[in-house]
């Protein structure tokens, strides 16, 4: 039986042998999990925040409205993990620490710009679209 991880019916990533019924597919167990990891809300901010520049912590906290510095601490080290992010610390008293975008995080940076105008450009159609499909489902 084949070993690996594997998508299951529940579209799932498992590890493990193949069962009767899972999909083969690696790629987007991969893929599901980057996806989720640069997808949520904070590591957005934090890369976009980080984008022009090397920054400290507490702008990051203080650029990023409503993250907390638990939240802010585990979004820098997942980031840091993954290689987007890099973190130098400069041998001061007290440390001073920075912050910047690596090569790669750069480069998905550039992609959510691409994004963000586009939302830019079909907030409206998407508002108007979202109020149609509200009214006809309140009409029944």
């Amino acid at each position: 039986m084949e070993e690996g991880t594997f998508l299951s019916q529940g579209n799932t990533c498992v590890p493990g042998p193949l069962r009767p019924g899972d999909t083969v597919q690696r790629g987007a167990c991969a893929v599901t999990e980057v996806l989720d990891r640069v997808g949520g809300k904070w590591s957005i901010m934090v890369i976009v925040s980080a984008a022009a520049g090397p920054i400290r912590f507490t702008e990051l906290e203080r650029r990023i409205a409503g993250i907390s510095r638990r939240m802010l601490t585990l979004t820098l080290r997942n980031l840091e993990r993954d290689g987007l992010v890099s973190r130098t610390v400069y041998p001061t008293a007290p440390p001073k620490v920075e912050y910047a975008l690596t090569e790669v995080g750069q480069e998905l940076n550039q992609y959510l710009a691409q994004l963000t105008a586009w939302a830019e450009r079909h907030r409206t159609t998407i508002h108007d679209a979202r109020t149609a499909y509200d009214e006809a489902r309140a009409a029944g």
